[in-house]
């Protein structure tokens, strides 16, 4: 492992794992040392396609049972792992759409349409008639035209028509436009059967086309109808880990992804009554926090805390202080229901499509969502009196989260002059070197956080604006480096940017699905003008260091389709095959402009990065990035200046014009 031989670099986390550890709790952590991964299985060279196998080609195995080679079966592994992927996100997509069809038509009650702007602006995209008419048949009508694309045979799904027109040029020329959300993961899923597609490049293909049905289909959609129901992100301040737990409160955790369930949640903790209930009981109040993407939905529009990501599921109830968790959908382990039962904790599913042996289920409806959410909340209320020993960790930090790409536009141009012209300057000026995703997971095959955290130091330090997701960003909140104010160890360039618009160096974007909010922003500054013509063309890369969901792979996948240069850590599930390995990269940069890598090192991680960010500046013909360019800004100095002044210190004259510069 890399990250100085720890399990994790969080803190809380090795507190949390030091008390496992002497009292003999198992977590992922524990398990991930005893089970070694099956070396060709992780390679891609297991094939499980047919009773005939499992086929393992290794050694003088060349071909499977039915003849099939190495390079098909790779792929055909990876084309699965894709299509699991995005049905994943298709489907959450689709219980978006169905929920904002219930509230338009009175059947979800407490659902409404928080944003009316978003909601013309999606319908205006759909072609959905919106001028003079109420907002519920607009909703109506929005919901409908969505669902008819999942199942859509035929003709291309609306939202392609948001990236530039010479990438939906690429995608028409090479038979990848993807035609219906469902079609797209049948399709790659009938592919994939014994006997049918066996030419590595052509499954390759397909599996472009099912990831881009979920990056401009299933997940775009769900982002826009979060907004809708929920309001379009704005930035606003909260905390992050373990730390955000309260000894003196009832403390329930939302897991998961969907936020149909979290939001009602929400509302139900504020509720007056359950309030003065849970104080009956001898607590000072309720405290909601959130772990995984739930945790960046409710995080990003409510301020509500995340305690922390994926690895982090276990650790929570080690505390003994969650008196209930409640789960959705995705990414929730099996192993927190025997861990629950030995603390007090109530740990209950509530989606019809997720039952767990041994947890308490209730299950959520939408059309009486809140009387179900103060149902939950109540009896997180009844059990905090059941409270054994507790032990929370200090370790907290504050985070501002909330950078939707409308509110970007809106923090560089203003109410009426929103737009990606100021971003798009900087970047030809050399002051923001490039742009980097960095998203994605946590993995135990390798440090929790480590990756994530020392890219992103990195990639700042080096004047490339990083914006995040899912895991990823809930690994930088926890280390403070979501703030405007962390400005020590970020390159002159990107400081003075930030310190001009009050925007912190790492972007908090939302959750796994929002990672379209970075396809929009890439194809909106594509078409501002400056940086080329297409996503392609732009001085930006998407990483995902600590990867090891199916749904990180079709997201890589679609970035890597629509012109991203896309990188992952951990290992490489196409490591056996030189050939799919040469298609994903010089094969997809040669048709589609974009590329996917598996490289472990974080540090050539970087180079990597850093490089074809150069690479693309020079293509499009800009000044070659110097640092040295720019110095340290007034606006700095008059923030040290403001602060000492704040903090009582005696400034003399002569020193307020050093620090000022004068």
């Amino acid at each position: 492992m890399s990250g100085n031989g720890y399990k994790s670099i969080d803190p809380a986390a090795q507190e949390m794992l030091r008390i496992a550890e002497e009292e003999g709790y198992e977590t992922v952590f524990s398990r991930a040392e005893e089970i070694k991964p099956c070396p060709i299985g992780r390679d891609g060279a297991c094939c499980k396609h047919c009773f005939m196998g499992p086929c393992r080609l290794v050694g003088k195995t060349t071909r499977g049972v039915c003849g099939a080679t190495l390079d098909t079966v790779v792929a055909r592994n990876l084309a699965r792992a894709i299509a699991a992927g995005a049905a994943s996100h298709g489907d959450h997509g689709r219980d978006m759409a169905l929920t904002l069809l219930a509230a338009a038509e009175g059947e979800a009650p407490d659902y409404q349409v928080k944003d009316l702007q978003k909601l013309l602006e999606v319908a205006d995209i759909l072609g959905v008639p919106y001028r003079d008419r109420d907002e519920k048949e607009i909703a109506r009508d929005v919901a409908l035209k969505i669902l008819a694309e999942f199942g859509q045979q035929k003709g291309e799904l609306t939202y392609l028509k948001r990236a530039p027109l010479r990438r939906q040029e690429i995608w028409r020329k090479l038979g990848i436009a993807p035609r219906g959300i469902d079609r797209e993961v049948v399709d790659l899923l009938h592919r994939t059967h014994i006997g049918n597609d066996q030419d590595a490049e052509h499954l390759l293909l397909g599996a472009m086309r099912c990831a881009l049905a979920d990056g401009w289909g299933g997940s775009m959609f769900s982002t826009d109808i979060t907004d809708i129901l929920f309001g379009s992100p704005a930035p606003l301040k909260t905390r992050a880990n373990l730390g955000a737990l309260k000894e003196d409160e009832v403390n329930i955790i939302v897991h998961g992804h969907e936020p149909l369930f979290s939001e009602m949640m929400v509302l139900a903790v504020n509720d007056p009554e359950l309030i003065e209930y849970a104080r009956s009981k001898g607590a000072k109040g309720i405290n909601l926090a959130g772990i995984c993407c739930t945790a960046n939905e409710t995080l990003m529009r409510q301020g509500i805390p995340t305690v922390g990501n994926f690895l982090s599921q276990e650790l929570a109830l080690l505390t003994g202080a969650v008196d209930l968790m409640a789960v959705d959908v995705q990414c929730i382990m099996q192993a927190l229901v025997p861990l629950a039962e030995q603390f007090h904790t109530k740990f209950v599913t509530t989606s019809p499509k997720v039952r767990i042996k041994g947890a308490i289920h209730v299950e959520f409806d939408e059309s009486r969502a809140l009387e179900i959410a103060k149902e939950l909340v109540k009896m997180a209320i009844d059990n905090f009196p059941n409270r054994g020993k507790v032990r929370i960790p200090k370790h907290v930090s504050e985070v501002v989260a909330g950078f939707s790409h409308e509110y970007i536009t809106y923090a560089l141009g203003g109410y009426y002059r929103a737009s990606f012209r100021p971003l798009n300057d900087a970047v030809i000026q050399g002051r923001i070197r490039g742009v980097a995703g960095v998203v994605g997971c946590n993995n135990p095959r390798s440090t929790q956080d480590y990756a994530h955290e020392y890219i992103v130091r990195e990639l700042i330090k080096n004047d490339v604006l990083v914006v995040q997701t899912g895991c990823g960003a809930i690994a930088s909140a926890k280390y403070g480096m979501m703030l405007p104010e962390m400005m020590e160890e970020v390159g002159p360039g990107l400081r003075e940017i930030c310190e001009a618009t009050g925007l912190p160096p790492v972007l908090h974007m939302g959750s796994c699905v929002d990672n379209t909010r970075i396809l929009t922003v890439a194809s909106q500054m594509a078409t501002e003008g400056g940086l080329g013509e297409d996503i392609a063309d732009l001085p930006a890369v998407g990483i995902a260091p600590e990867w090891m969901s199916e749904k990180a792979l079709a997201i890589g996948t679609y970035f890597a389709a629509s012109g991203v240069y896309v990188l992952f850590g951990v290992g490489s599930p196409i490591k056996a095959s030189e050939e799919v390995q040469r298609i994903m990269s010089e094969g997809w940069e040669r048709t589609v402009g974009g590329k996917l890598e598996f490289v472990e090192d974080p540090e050539e991680i970087v180079r990597r990065a850093l490089e074809h960010i150069d690479k693309k500046r020079a293509a499009l013909g800009l000044e070659e990035y110097n640092p040295a360019k720019f110095g340290k800004s007034g606006d700095r100095l008059m923030l040290q200046f403001l602060k000492a002044l704040e903090e009582g210190k005696e400034v003399s004259l002569y020193s307020a014009k050093s620090l000022l510069g004068a």
